[in-house]
């Protein structure tokens, strides 16, 4: 039982963080700012749990995976393993990236949605992850529109198993759902085709404005629709690639206007080829966002 002492202690500390910080920001937790590993992929295949503390002494307090083998293996750990590094680390991981397993090749088999999706969804949930992501479609993947609507089957099953979980399952898009093949773009069919509670998606903002769409345009038609941003720049030359949040072109503090009408609730800095040390993108990317965007 607790001592009359001990309340009143704990009390007037409570008291004290009111008066200092005030009552709608003493029980605030603090702003997550996430990292999708693919960024720092290379680091984190020779030495992860030093990768994972060199991300979070940067500030990141968030972490999207990309790499999930089955058997257990989260970057060469098991579950548990996995995520005693990053609770050593301070670091959370919503969100996890897979891949969907039509394509037959011993790299990306086993944990896809096809091939042992039961077990990927089982190690997600013991680690926390509250979305489970289909990354990306191989060019054999995708297909004619027919393709893409069983495509969208495949999403509705795999959101089914995720939810009976706890978990949401999402896609990741890059350019090429936004090409139109008989005046209709793929990306359209995804969305349209997928029951909205079971399938949602992790709008990557690079890519949508690669394919010269306009985010906020498509939150206004799918409004909830999109939880999970990735937040990649783009730079401002005829090229057009990758470049840290905040060096590029792309309009982020108008975007971010918009967050909850997209429904956002996590983001992650991903940045797919750096100019240097991927280590010095993610910091000048981590600024960036800390100063303007959070």
């Amino acid at each position: 039982m607790t001592s009359r002492r001990v309340f009143i202690k704990s009390a007037s500390a409570l008291s004290a963080a009111v008066l200092v910080k005030g009552p709608l920001t003493a029980f605030q937790e603090p702003t997550l700012i996430g990292l999708q590993l693919y960024t720092v992929r290379n680091a984190m295949q020779q030495d992860p749990a030093q990768t994972l503390e060199k991300v979070a002494k940067i500030g990141y307090n968030s972490i999207e995976s990309a790499t999930y083998t089955g058997s257990q293996k989260f970057y060469g750990m098991d579950p548990a393993t996995f995520k005693k590094v990053l609770n050593d680390n301070g670091l959370v991981i919503p969100s996890g990236h897979y891949r969907l397993g039509e394509e037959k090749t011993p790299s990306v088999v086993n944990g896809t949605m096809l091939h042992e999706w039961q077990k990927a969804v089982d190690d997600a949930s013991a680690i926390g992850m509250k979305y489970m992501v289909c990354a990306y479609l191989s060019e054999q993947e995708r297909g004619g529109l027919d393709h893409y609507k069983a495509l969208a089957e495949d999403f509705n099953k795999a959101g089914e198993t995720c939810k009976r979980s706890g978990i949401q399952f999402c896609y990741h898009n890059h350019n090429f759902e936004f090409v139109a093949q008989d005046g209709v773009l793929p990306y359209h069919i995804l969305l349209d085709s997928t029951d909205k509670d079971l399938v949602k998606m992790e709008m990557d903002l690079y890519w949508v404005k690669k394919a010269g769409q306009e985010p906020i345009e498509i939150f206004k038609k799918h409004p909830g629709r999109f939880p999970l941003w990735h937040v990649k720049d783009m730079s401002n030359t005829p090229e057009q690639t990758f470049t840290e949040v905040g060096n590029g072109i792309i309009d982020f503090k108008t975007i971010f206007k918009y967050k909850d009408l997209a429904g956002m609730k996590y983001f992650f800095v991903e940045q797919d080829i750096c100019p240097g040390s991927p280590f010095d993108s993610i910091t000048q990317s981590y600024n960036y966002i800390k100063k303007n965007l959070v």
